[in-house]
């Protein structure tokens, strides 16, 4: 594990578009794993600003995010399909057909999530996750338990995830209360793993990093990663 700590989320941003930019140079057709929230949306800025100089090329890219509410439709504001293309897709030369979300909405969520997991199993595997990570310990929505569940699931949210996350919300009420995410397994099989995590993150960095290994801290497994970077602004 390498652990990065800067003094400003700007320079967390650079650094983390740097490094997923770099992933893309060395594989022009690599699979992407990618994060919505708060702390990704500067990554993703270096990401866009990079292709419009002709830095990088995202044509042959294919991606597939961590998660999705359960409820959401793509084209509601708050869904995270509407994040990704509002944040990247959108301006980036990546083929929408290459890009990969989670059903929200699907008819059978045990079905979606079996085909999900099976989706990411046939590009291969993921090249590089990038992560963020909640005050609980979250890392995708894996809320704390008492195990680390292997695969792509639906998950109750946490009321401090609902909280969290009314934020972005006009009501508390209009926050779902459920989620379909990947696994941990799902995330632990990733070549790398890049974590990006404020100055507001740091108590639980460091108890995820180098605490005691525990689904009650899902973040912890990471510690088990063969490939693991994790960029935090220091307090």
């Amino acid at each position: 594990m390498r652990m990065i700590k800067v003094k400003t989320y700007e320079e967390m941003s650079l650094l983390a578009g740097n490094i997923i930019g770099a992933q893309i140079l060395l594989k022009p057709d690599c699979v992407l794993g990618l994060a919505t929230g708060s702390s990704p949306i500067g990554t993703y800025k270096v990401l866009v600003e990079n292709c419009e100089k002709g830095i990088l090329n995202f044509s042959k890219v294919k991606t597939v995010n961590l998660d999705e509410y359960c409820g959401l439709p793509g084209d509601n504001v708050n869904s995270y399909r509407y994040f990704m293309n509002d944040n990247l897709f959108d301006h980036v030369n990546i083929d929408k057909v290459n890009t990969h979300v989670p059903g929200g909405v699907a008819d059978d969520m045990d079905a979606e999530a079996k085909a999900y997991e099976a989706l990411i199993d046939s590009m291969g595997g993921i090249d590089l996750q990038l992560l963020g990570i909640g005050h609980n310990g979250h890392i995708g929505f894996n809320e704390p338990t008492t195990h680390f569940p292997k695969e792509v699931h639906t998950v109750q949210l946490t009321e401090s995830t609902i909280n969290a996350n009314s934020r972005l919300f006009e009501r508390r009420e209009d926050v779902p209360t459920q989620a379909i995410t990947m696994g941990i397994g799902t995330i632990m099989k990733a070549e790398r793993v890049l974590l990006i995590a404020g100055a507001d993150k740091t108590e639980i960095v460091m108890k995820a990093m180098y605490g005691e290994i525990t689904p009650e801290v899902p973040a912890s497994i990471l510690q088990l990663h063969k490939d693991v970077t994790v960029i935090l602004v220091e307090e």
